[in-house]
């Protein structure tokens, strides 16, 4: 098996009654196919409720693994997160097989238990066709479990499939500002599909989310620049905002340029009153 952290053990047990944590710990002392068998039947011996965690305050769950977080979980749903790292991960052919047949045979909520715990598994490659399978699903919890706060796509995805999970994220009016590693990995490919996607809601005279901004900001050139004016005379706050924050991380001189006729917009920006976290995230 692999380590398992200490905290996220802490953290479950804590959650738990006498009868749950002694059913947990037993399971941890059988063979695969009873802990997979566990997994199933988790919700028949916990309780269904939620769990909370301000990881921020008490540090994470799993120091190894930055951005794993469990806030707003079920009890079931970590519990059979915690279970999964109890199976044999060598030899590795068979731990591969015990997941996969967990995925061949899953429910939904047995779906998102997996695709949440991707990013403490044994092989994180392994995994990569299960997870960017997900980002195709119609079902929106499975599909919610791998993109939002789920720091393995940043991990594990390519370009091409990171940008497919940010697009459809927007698409689904999700919020993009709980995908784990957003601004990191902003990209000049996703920077242009997303201006395209803003231009036709401009054409088509609808609103769009303004916290995609953030992602076109460092990419924005000439072909922006009339959107930006629109913005910055807005007679909305939050728009006139969005367009200074995006003139200010422009690497594109005009663009940069055109804040310097706002000088209360730069000012707020520089001193730190502003930026993409007090814009009005999608809720």
């Amino acid at each position: 098996m692999t380590d398992i952290p200490t905290n996220l053990t802490q953290f479950l047990f804590e959650q738990t009654t006498k009868l749950e944590r002694e059913w947990l710990e037993e399971q941890t002392q059988k063979n695969d196919l009873d802990l997979m068998t566990a997994f199933v039947a988790t919700p028949r011996f916990l309780s269904k409720k939620m769990v909370f965690n301000d990881s921020k305050s008490n540090g994470g769950l799993v120091p190894e693994c930055n951005g794993f977080q469990v806030n707003g979980w079920s009890l079931v749903r970590l519990a059979r997160v915690w279970l999964l790292l109890h199976l044999p991960s060598v030899p590795k052919d068979q731990f591969v097989k015990n997941i996969e047949t967990l995925f061949d045979t899953a429910e939904l909520n047995e779906l998102v238990a997996l695709y949440s715990a991707l990013p403490l598994l044994p092989y994180p490659w392994e995994w990569l066709p299960r997870a960017t399978d997900a980002v195709r699903s119609n079902m929106g919890f499975v599909f919610d479990s791998i993109a939002l706060l789920n720091p393995y796509p940043e991990l594990c995805f390519s370009e091409l499939a990171w940008n497919q999970l940010v697009l459809k994220t927007i698409f689904n009016g999700k919020p993009i500002d709980l995908i784990y590693g957003i601004d990191r990995r902003k990209n000049k490919d996703l920077a242009i599909a997303i201006s395209d996607f803003i231009s036709e809601r401009f054409a088509a005279g609808r609103k769009i989310p303004l916290q995609i901004w953030r992602l076109v900001a460092p990419f924005s050139d000439e072909t922006t620049f009339p959107k930006l004016i629109n913005l910055l005379e807005s007679e909305l706050k939050a728009e006139r905002e969005v367009a200074a924050l995006v003139c200010f991380e422009s690497k594109n001189f005009q663009v940069h340029s055109l804040l310097s006729k706002y000088p209360d917009l730069e000012l707020s920006i520089k001193n730190g009153e502003l930026d993409w976290s007090k814009i009005e995230s999608i809720p």
